[in-house]
């Protein structure tokens, strides 16, 4: 997954928590969509690694910046190994426009997934109305099921809603072996989180990162 990260003068990184509502205050958050998107295609080309972009409802609904994304996935050829998250938490009332951009961006082999459900008041109805590949199950869920039975149950609702629609689930803050066991259990398709992998300035080692993973879920599983 492409982060957005600053670094100020003194070389410190800069977590979107303290300046992304401020770029959206100012209107900045469409330049930093387009910088994101320029880094990720350009880093990530011709690597044969799949990687995802977090976009705002309100990149969705911004023609230029849909533009910009279709002219990206014809220019790189990127097509099948891109995924664009979408953020429910957000709130999606554009239905229609959504529904478009969506249409538009699987036409040139891209995937869609929903970011951060179970945030707030997901709403089951939102994925009946899209067309989405991946749901990423939010963090306030999964790092309470090692031991909150409720968040077990939400989760596992989650899971079986998703898997009845064909849709591939990821769980996020995946930050321990228990919480990584727990979310098998329950049926969850993919982790993510700093047990698997930290934020890193450049690509690691996907061989070495998958064989361990793989080691990892054989553990669990045999």
């Amino acid at each position: 997954e492409s982060l957005a990260r600053l670094i100020d003068e003194t070389g410190n990184v800069i977590s979107p928590y303290y300046f992304l509502n401020v770029a959206k205050i100012s209107k900045q958050c469409k330049f930093i969509t387009k910088i994101i998107l320029e880094k990720s295609f350009s880093t990530f080309h011709k690597t044969g690694i799949e990687f995802s972009i977090n976009l705002s409802v309100e990149d969705i609904l911004n023609r230029r910046t849909v533009d910009f994304i279709a002219a990206c996935l014809k220019e790189y050829g990127q097509n099948q190994k891109v995924v664009f998250e979408i953020l429910e938490s957000e709130g999606i009332e554009s239905y229609d426009e959504v529904l478009k951009f969506i249409s538009r961006i699987k036409n040139l082999g891209a995937a869609i997934a929903i970011d951060d459900f179970g945030a707030g008041y997901s709403n089951f109805a939102h994925i009946l109305k899209l067309d989405v590949d991946y749901i990423k199950i939010d963090s306030s869920l999964i790092k309470n099921t090692e031991k909150d039975i409720n968040s077990q149950i939400v989760v596992k609702t989650i899971v079986d809603f998703s898997s009845r629609l064909g849709i591939k689930t990821i769980a996020e803050f995946v930050d321990s072996r228990a919480i990584f066991e727990k979310v098998i259990e329950l049926g969850v398709d993919f982790s993510q989180g700093y047990l698997i992998s930290e934020p890193k300035p450049d690509i690691i080692d996907t061989g070495a990162g998958i064989q361990t993973f793989t080691q990892m879920t054989r553990q669990v599983t045999n």
